[in-house]
């Protein structure tokens, strides 16, 4: 996807490299699907340039260093020796941390500066955050880090208090679909407007929503917002819909756009009923926080969605 938009974080970003005291660690903050992690290769690929030094892409720059999710077993690390495609683990483990740790005990091999990219600090293991703070702490000189995260509440608050925040706002629908009509041409004017309205302003959520098929998901939550479930029929149409073994990235699509329903509920229901959405709201942020870590069953992830969607419509329910 292009990078598109975010003038404000660039002029903060700028700002602050051109001025005699630039900070060594930052968080990129935001909803997720907004380009945030394509902002930190390119804010990155500026601070470490050299003049009249040839300077490869961020993916590749000897200087800017990007911990990965490594593969999750040893047969998937065997694909990845074979060059094949393979799953990795959901979360980033404190070994990654410690081989980044040993470079940073050498200097940087362009120029006088390096960058870190943490993508997503959310998936930080609890011992790895810990080993994390230690070079936020003490940062090697040239060392500048930029921690990409969707929720910032995950986020210790010994990480937060060593950065500085530098925000991304939700695009606005017209830069939406333009993302849309370049990257996804494929989809009509009808798909377009839905994922738009679903996608809270990301375009990489808009995009997800085309590129997993949303829209009969999209027809189904509203149904079960509009009218309840109360034989469960529509429980179990979302399951159906959703698909027995569905990706992980599949699964995050939909609670998503479970989110996103419920979000935009908020702000056309009735004062009375604001208390509930709220609470369905959270409980779908705690979900989405979780499905990356945990082996949820998909049906039980469809019961649980549409169960919160239904609550709204459905006092009875809210109330058990």
């Amino acid at each position: 996807m292009t990078l598109l938009g975010h003038e404000a974080a660039w002029h903060e970003w700028r700002e602050a490299m051109t001025s005699d005291r630039m900070h060594h660690a930052w968080i990129l903050t935001g909803l997720q699907g907004l380009g945030k992690a394509q902002f930190a290769k390119a804010a990155a690929a500026e601070l470490v340039r050299e003049a009249g030094v040839p300077q490869p892409p961020a993916d590749r720059h000897p200087d800017i260093l990007i911990p990965e999710h490594p593969p999750e077993s040893k047969e998937e690390a065997k694909k990845r020796e074979d060059g094949q495609p393979y799953r990795r683990k959901r979360s980033i483990p404190i070994d990654e941390i410690r081989t980044l740790q040993q470079r940073l005990n050498t200097r940087p091999t362009l120029g006088n500066r390096r960058v870190v990219i943490i993508d997503p600090a959310d998936d930080l293991e609890k011992n790895a955050v810990n080993a994390l703070l230690k070079s936020l702490e003490e940062p090697p000189a040239g060392t500048f880090f930029l921690l990409v995260t969707h929720r910032l509440g995950r986020l210790l608050p010994t990480i937060r208090s060593r950065c500085r925040l530098l925000r991304f706002a939700p695009l606005p629908a017209g830069q939406v679909d333009d993302i849309l009509r370049r990257e996804a041409p494929q989809a009509d004017s009808a798909t377009r407007a839905a994922a738009i309205a679903a996608a809270e302003g990301s375009p990489g959520a808009a995009l997800a929503f085309v590129e997993q098929d949303l829209g009969a998901l999209h027809q189904v939550m509203e149904q079960i917002l509009a009218d309840g479930d109360d034989g469960f029929a529509l429980r179990g149409a979302l399951a159906e819909e959703i698909g027995a073994r569905p990706s992980r990235e599949r699964q995050q699509a939909v609670c998503d756009l479970a989110r996103a329903v419920v979000a935009a509920q908020l702000a056309r229901g009735s004062r009375t009923q604001q208390a509930r959405v709220i609470a369905a709201h959270g409980d779908l942020v705690r979900l989405g926080a979780q499905l990356p870590t945990f082996n949820f069953d998909p049906g039980l992830v469809a019961m649980e969605i549409g169960g919160l969607l239904a609550s709204l419509a459905m006092p009875r329910e809210a109330a058990r």
